[in-house]
């Protein structure tokens, strides 16, 4: 009897892209004081440990998706309780931990996951508090939060960071959920597909189509167009930066409407972030 297989090559370049993103994060959260770990963020009532007790929570929970699901649908069950605070909850309780402590629970979380979706056969599926996810999407989910999170947290502490091209996986998903992005605001999904064309962080492609310098997503016809830098793009899609602060422009009303409700994130539609010209001095100082 042959053994299954494990994940496709395509799935490793989203891990190892995911464990990039951690690990760029890491390197400057674990050279923070314990009194900087209590600098707000962007995100009301967040400091920098919600931000990164948030990570590590999901990061268990997606751990515990792909180990024991019968044991992550019970965490739902909890979630569909309070669907409006168990995320803060979460964070809450993760934020109290010493960083110290905070921090390895982060760091043992991500080995983890790393672990066991590396060993999960090809084709898996696991529970999520949305549709099924693949390997592979879950390790872009993954990846995303890791980005948006890890944001926050370069901004709370005034410090820029080199866009790579993994936010190709940010822009990718923060696509794919755009029907999502209609749907949880009670609004019905165009029918037809939008042209994305994203200019690529460093001006190089990687040979997602669209030529040299641009991500491009969807039909070369469609006339719902949505176009811009791909850093303004994923900014955009995780609530990290209003609108108004973007070089993202829309061709079409329903492309329009879909760059000021965009999503890439499962859960409750999200407020986002105000325009900078009307937040507070913290929100100035990034998304």
């Amino acid at each position: 009897m042959s053994e299954p297989a494990g994940p496709t090559d395509a799935v490793l370049v989203v891990l190892d892209d995911l464990l990039a993103e951690g690990g760029e994060l890491d390197v400057l959260i674990g050279e923070l004081s314990p009194a900087q770990w209590a600098t707000p963020t962007a995100a009301p009532g967040w400091t920098i440990a919600h931000q990164v007790a948030h990570l590590a929570w999901t990061d268990t929970g997606a751990l515990l998706s792909v180990t024991d699901p019968d044991a992550f649908a019970a965490e739902v069950y909890k979630a569909a309780a309070s669907p409006d605070t168990f995320v803060d909850d979460g964070a809450e309780a993760g934020a109290l931990l010493p960083p110290a402590e905070l921090l390895s629970w982060w760091r043992d979380s991500r080995v983890q996951l790393q672990e066991a979706l590396r060993a999960a056969p090809a084709g898996a599926r696991f529970p999520w508090y949305g549709p099924p996810m693949s390997a592979a999407s879950m390790a872009t989910g993954r990846l995303m939060e890791t980005w948006a999170h890890g944001q926050d947290v370069f901004d709370a502490l005034g410090r820029t960071r080199k866009p790579t091209d993994r936010l190709r996986h940010v822009a990718r998903i923060g696509i794919r959920a755009r029907n999502y992005a209609f749907a949880v605001r009670g609004l019905e999904p165009p029918a037809e597909e939008f042209r994305v064309e994203l200019t690529v962080p460093g001006g190089e492609g990687d040979g997602v189509e669209g030529g040299p310098g641009t991500w491009a997503f969807g039909p070369a016809d469609a006339q719902q167009r949505v176009t811009g830098p791909a850093l303004d793009f994923c900014l955009l899609v995780t609530q990290r930066l209003h609108r108004d602060d973007t070089a993202v422009t829309a061709e079409g009303a329903d492309a329009d409407r879909w760059l000021d409700i965009a999503q890439a994130f499962a859960g409750p539609a999200g407020p986002g972030r105000p325009p900078r010209s009307s937040s507070n001095p913290i929100a100035d100082g990034g998304a």
